[in-house]
């Protein structure tokens, strides 16, 4: 069966700093008439930092949820920046970590339903610190928190971001074939 919708025709609703917001008439793989609610966004890039059995971790205020959240640190990509760059460039903002050995594990959809946001997820095999420089406005919270912590916190639903729940769950998951010598 054909999946494939094609755009008949769109118009913007929103053009903001951090995304946009439109409405696209598409055809559908039946030849029926449908609508598509989009939000564009740039997408953004995470790293996962560990390093004698303690992961780095920001915590942020976020206004959407009224609460302090848990992540990995990680950013919006700029307008044409590279993934690699938007990870390095929030490490040394944000944490004063400068990657010397970073290599790319993979990109998600977070919410494939109605934006186009991917993020790049990355792990930092070896770094060397530096000053932060946050952006201005931008207030957070630096803090290593052991590897056993992390997994209860993970058990327990403690930590809600979702690029950071996939990081730690892939990172535990490859540890545990590598301890076990298995391939899955």
């Amino acid at each position: 069966m054909k999946l494939k919708e094609s755009k008949k025709d769109g118009k913007y609703y929103f053009n903001g700093k951090v995304f946009n917001v439109k409405v696209d008439d598409v055809i559908l793989p039946d030849g029926a008439l449908s609508k598509r609610e989009i939000v564009e966004h740039d997408g953004g890039a995470t790293a996962l930092v560990v390093k004698n059995g303690k992961i780095l971790f920001v915590k942020q205020f976020r206004y959407a949820f009224n609460k302090v959240v848990m992540e990995l640190p990680a950013g919006k990509l700029n307008k044409g920046e590279k993934p690699l760059d938007t990870a390095i460039r929030e490490l040394k903002e944000e944490c004063g970590i400068i990657p010397i050995k970073i290599e790319k594990l993979f990109e998600i959809y977070p919410t494939p339903g109605y934006t186009t946001e991917k993020i790049f997820i990355y792990e930092v095999k070896e770094f060397k610190r530096s000053k932060k420089a946050l952006d201005e406005g931008e207030f957070l919270n630096v803090c290593w928190i052991k590897e056993e912590k992390v997994r209860e916190y993970l058990k327990n639903g403690k930590i809600k971001d979702g690029k950071t729940v996939i990081a730690l769950l892939n990172y535990f998951l490859t540890k545990t074939e590598k301890i076990d010598g298995e391939n899955i």
